[in-house]
């Protein structure tokens, strides 16, 4: 059966409404639509977890510091609910620019700490633009539970950090990045990527892994992720905006691998920025004094 599509909150909140009167547990997944496996895994999750899934499509021009990329960002929302279909999702809410952000719209949502490096250097304001439209989908929606992929492992930090931080009464839940089959991190934005591209993207997830394997046997972290560099540039990519080890917790830097942390990269690949991230298994050391603790 296919998902209704609502545009207008009002409608949905009815909805949502006569949910919560039958007792029924309802999550959300937003969405920017282009929607890949990535994308319905999460969907899956959902139903396994609610009665009732709402998936959200919005293209957030908060987000965008790029007007090119926002131009750009593929539009394709009769294929995303064909897909939607498949997987039983009960709503497709997909609201208009014009009612998300009317005239005279003058808030903003800014999460400071985990907001700070990473994409946050590269990408001026995105992370202001996804706390705004994620707490309004939050609030719009009513959910009681809440699922975003790991592939955005910054932004799932900002969106953990808001609904802490504002009181908001739902529950985040994370689902693990889904690759294709050769190890790329599964993205809209790959579609962007030329076949000789497209060939050369996989290299990056495989350096990832291959130093998180080494500083997880001790490695120096300055001269691991040196050496990682180097390797993302001769496999053809062009510049690497950011290569980082963070505590998996709270996203501050790290100089020793310590306590739980991920290895985080930014690169482009000719016209197309692609984003990636790895967990880093402790030592072994490390990891049984953790335990013990």
């Amino acid at each position: 059966m296919s998902a209704a599509i609502v545009r207008i909150v009002s409608e949905l909140r009815s909805i949502v409404a006569a949910w919560r009167r039958e007792g029924l547990r309802i999550a959300v997944v937003p969405t920017m639509g282009a929607l890949h496996e990535g994308h319905l895994s999460l969907v899956r999750s959902a139903l396994a977890k609610a009665d009732r899934v709402i998936v959200t499509l919005f293209i957030n021009p908060m987000q965008f510091n790029n007007a090119a990329d926002l131009a750009a960002y593929p539009r394709t929302e009769h294929d995303d609910a064909a897909k939607l279909a498949t997987v039983g999702a009960h709503i497709l809410y997909a609201p208009n620019a014009a009612d998300m952000y009317p005239p005279g719209f003058a808030t903003s949502v800014s999460v400071s700490g985990v907001s700070d490096g990473l994409c946050g250097t590269f990408r001026p304001g995105h992370f202001d633009g996804v706390a705004t439209v994620v707490t309004k989908l939050l609030l719009q929606t009513g959910a009681d539970l809440a699922f975003f992929g790991e592939k955005d492992f910054q932004q799932l930090h900002v969106v953990r950090q808001l609904v802490r931080d504002l009181d908001i009464p739902i529950e985040i839940i994370a689902g693990p990045t889904v690759r294709e089959a050769d190890g790329l991190a599964m993205s809209s934005r790959n579609a962007r990527l030329s076949l000789a591209e497209r060939n050369k993207a996989p290299r990056l997830a495989e350096i990832l892994v291959q130093t998180a394997r080494q500083l997880s046997s001790r490695e120096s972290v300055v001269r691991a992720l040196t050496v990682a560099r180097e390797a993302i540039l001769a496999a053809g990519f062009s510049r690497v905006e950011y290569l980082e080890l963070r505590a998996d917790s709270n996203l501050a830097p790290m100089l020793t691998l310590d306590r739980p942390a991920r290895l985080l990269v930014a690169a482009w690949l000719g016209e197309t920025r692609l984003i990636d991230n790895v967990e880093v298994a402790l030592p072994r050391a490390e990891a049984l004094h953790q335990a013990a603790a």
